[in-house]
């Protein structure tokens, strides 16, 4: 299975050997207040009925969830809680100022309302956007889905809201199906959806042109209060799952142009966890590659402006 523990080990292993802090899974898991909040987002997403039917299929020790892409063990119902619970304090630190990074697992970004899919069984980015906005002083929350696929899921649960902006780029046709340039949002939602489709084979090149002729544009207009980053590695040139040929230096860009607005349009307030990547051996570095090239433009431009 490529959604393994090896990647989020890995990440944490690389993220502590280039000096970066971390807040572990057991501190959070202890917070009661949190815990509480991440129950009340959880519910506000997926219903009860859902909720209720993971924590028996767990139990029962059934193997799959919905999926052939979502196996369990004795252990994925407190992850998948932890996921939410660590994604929620990082956004919970990002509003206040803090930029901060979710290493995660499972991911999020393909859990539907009622429906687990694609190695995610709550949907991580979409709680903590719903999250914040419960919080005083937030009012709308952008989120960035560069995950070489398509957030089925983050778009179905804000399609229909004006309150979150969700933009993604991402390899198109491919799993999940979803993601076409016409899917833009209804109701109230409508325009508050913007998918970037691009071909397989896609690369630095082509990923800039997206980010500037697109995807910043509409980060721009929006103006969130905070801006949530889906961050899939997945694009990566030798990723085993994706089909593009984005680069180490492809992924340092994005970091830096993602802090640069960051730091413009909301005041630094940036959060990005983890979404996809699954070629073990680079992950660490191109996360790290992007955290760090996403705080200098963020800290440069903050600079610039005070």
């Amino acid at each position: 299975m490529p959604e393994q523990p090896r990647r989020l080990s890995a990440v944490l292993d690389g993220l502590a050997a280039a000096g970066r802090g971390a807040e572990t899974p057991p501190r959070t898991l202890r917070d009661a207040a949190l815990a509480d909040a991440a129950r009340r987002a959880v519910g506000a997403l997926h219903p009860d009925a859902y909720v209720e039917r993971f924590r028996r299929a767990v139990e029962r020790g059934d193997s799959l969830f919905d999926s052939a892409d979502n196996p369990l063990s004795p252990g994925t119902w407190a992850a998948a809680w932890g996921a939410v619970e660590a994604t929620l304090a990082a956004a919970e630190a990002a509003f206040a100022g803090e930029p901060a990074f979710a290493a995660v697992r499972p991911p999020g970004h393909h859990a539907e309302a009622a429906t687990a899919m694609g190695f995610c069984y709550f949907n991580n980015v979409a709680v903590a956007a719903e999250h914040l906005l419960r919080a005083d002083g937030c009012e709308r929350v952008a989120i960035y889905d560069f995950d070489v696929h398509h957030g089925n899921g983050t778009q179905h649960l804000f399609e229909e809201r004006s309150d979150v902006l969700y933009v993604s780029t991402h390899q198109y046709p491919f799993y999940p199906g979803t993601g076409a340039a016409g899917e833009r949002g209804r109701g109230a939602g409508q325009g508050a959806t913007v998918n970037v489709p691009l071909p397989a084979g896609t690369g630095d090149d082509g990923y800039r042109r997206a980010l500037e002729e697109e995807v910043l544009p509409a980060l721009r207009r929006f103006a969130p209060d905070v801006l949530l980053l889906s961050a899939g590695f997945d694009a990566w040139r030798r990723d085993p799952l994706g089909g593009m040929q984005v680069s180490e230096e492809g992924f340092a860009e994005w970091g830096r142009r993602l802090g640069e607005l960051a730091a413009e349009v909301c005041g630094g307030r940036v959060m990005a966890v983890l979404e996809g990547g699954y070629d073990v051996d680079a992950l660490p570095r191109l996360v790290e590659t992007h955290l760090a090239a996403l705080e200098d433009g963020l800290q440069t431009t903050l600079r610039a402006r005070a």
